[in-house]
């Protein structure tokens, strides 16, 4: 099965399934992948997260009945997961901009997010930069945080924590144990059990573990390497969505599912000249 077979395949059964209390986790098992890398490449690919399309979807099918069905608003609240109707009114509003008693007598436009298709276009004409590299086994050492994938608090939580690192100073400590095989200040993140997964800010580096990090090998793989141009935030993702939308497709390599990385290098962030890269582990 291909990654379009498996990503459709996924969207096929959250929109077969939209009414029940289903779990990110029950959805990428539908795509044969872990819950971090089908968060992460839905993401990319849609600009939203499961859980926004999930209530997106739900909202505009509820809509739709109250303007074709006569059901009371109290029972489509509670049909499209809404324990009271308050907090169903409260959600409307945010996405349609109306009440629901507005929405059934017509009184204002509705916002409407169709059933995602997924359809292969033709791409490539921007060129991608990148190498293939082989790297045994290493150490980084660095701090780490736990993040939930169900509630996608990593989706908001990843950022803060590099917030929290930077305004500490703490970079400039960990740029200096870097001696390992790999240069520049390391974003990795780790799967977990439970739905769980760690996220490391670390340097590669080869020698005792110093006090207040903590450790985490890297296994031997053949690296997939990006390189991006431009200033952060915004160049990062591009370039994400550029490899999973057009190079994974066309390019007969498979994520290896270990640990992939973001290197940041030295120079200004927020320059458009600025260049750091993306490490993915293939197969």
């Amino acid at each position: 099965m291909t990654w379009v077979e498996s990503l459709q395949k996924a969207i096929d059964y959250m929109e077969d399934y939209l009414l029940e209390d289903i779990s990110v986790s029950s959805i990428a098992e539908q795509a044969n992948v872990s819950v971090f890398h089908f968060q992460r490449i839905f993401s990319l690919l849609t600009d939203t997260s499961v859980g926004e399309y999930l209530r997106r979807r739900r909202l505009t099918l509820a809509a739709e009945e109250l303007n074709r069905t006569e059901s009371r608003i109290i029972d489509i609240a509670y049909k499209y997961g809404y324990d009271t109707p308050e907090a169903f009114s409260k959600a409307f509003r945010r996405q349609h901009g109306i009440t629901p008693s507005k929405a059934r007598t017509n009184s204002g436009k509705l916002q409407s997010y169709n059933r995602l298709v997924i359809q292969v276009s033709l791409k490539g004409a921007e060129p991608m930069q990148y190498k293939m590299v082989e790297k045994e086994e290493f150490q980084v050492v660095g701090l780490n945080r736990e993040f939930s994938i169900n509630d996608e608090g990593n989706l908001k939580g990843i950022p803060e924590m590099w917030d929290d690192f930077n305004a500490k100073g703490t970079s400039a400590g960990l740029a200096s144990l870097n001696n390992g095989p790999v240069e520049g200040l390391l974003g990795l993140c780790v799967d977990k059990k439970d739905n769980h997964m760690d996220y490391w800010i670390a340097a590669a580096h080869d020698g005792d573990i110093p006090e207040g990090f903590s450790s985490l090998e890297i296994p031997a793989s053949r690296w997939a390497v990006f390189e991006v141009h431009g200033a952060m935030p915004d160049a990062m993702p591009k370039v994400w969505k550029q490899i999973f939308s057009e190079w994974f497709p066309s390019s007969g390599y498979e994520h290896a599912g270990t640990p992939e990385m973001e290197v940041y290098l030295e120079g200004n962030p927020f320059s458009p000249d600025y260049y750091c890269e993306i490490w993915i582990p293939v197969k």
